[in-house]
């Protein structure tokens, strides 16, 4: 039996303290919950340059791909569809241009967190993804309740 994999790509922009969480709004998603901004892989789409992707896209900022760093590697596994999900968080050492909402029909708002001090509710996995950062832990697992 072979096993499928979705990669996701997440920015875990800390600063100060505080990271950097969207509002999911209209999506079907966990709307109304509070999460990193994120995205998948496209084809032949490595995971770096998915990540400054997503970060243009959602953000208006550009990161170069040699600014990423990867800083957490969350292995989810999904009940719901039975496809398990490897969630790199990425941090950027610097960025270009200023933070902007530039997706609002998915993002209700964006906002900046103490990150022990997360807002509730926020996408299960990420609050673990964060937590485990602050810890300074570089892999974890997510089991879903249910």
């Amino acid at each position: 039996m072979s096993h499928t994999q979705v990669i996701g790509v997440h920015l875990a922009l800390i600063e100060e303290g505080r990271v950097l969480l969207g509002q999911r709004a209209g999506t079907g998603f966990a709307d109304g919950q509070w999460h990193a901004p994120a995205g998948h892989l496209e084809a032949d789409e490595s995971v770096l340059r998915g990540m400054a992707r997503e970060a243009e896209e959602e953000l208006g900022i550009t990161i170069r791909e040699e600014d990423l760093e990867l800083v957490h590697v969350l292995h989810d596994l999904d009940a719901d569809d039975g496809t398990g999900r490897l969630q790199l968080f990425f941090t950027a050492r610097a960025y270009g241009g200023r933070i902007t909402n530039r997706e609002p029909g998915k993002c209700a708002r964006l906002d900046w967190w103490p990150l022990d001090r997360l807002p509730h509710p926020t996408v299960g996995y990420a609050a673990q993804a964060f937590a485990r950062i602050a810890e300074g832990r570089q892999v974890s697992v997510f089991r879903r309740s249910g």
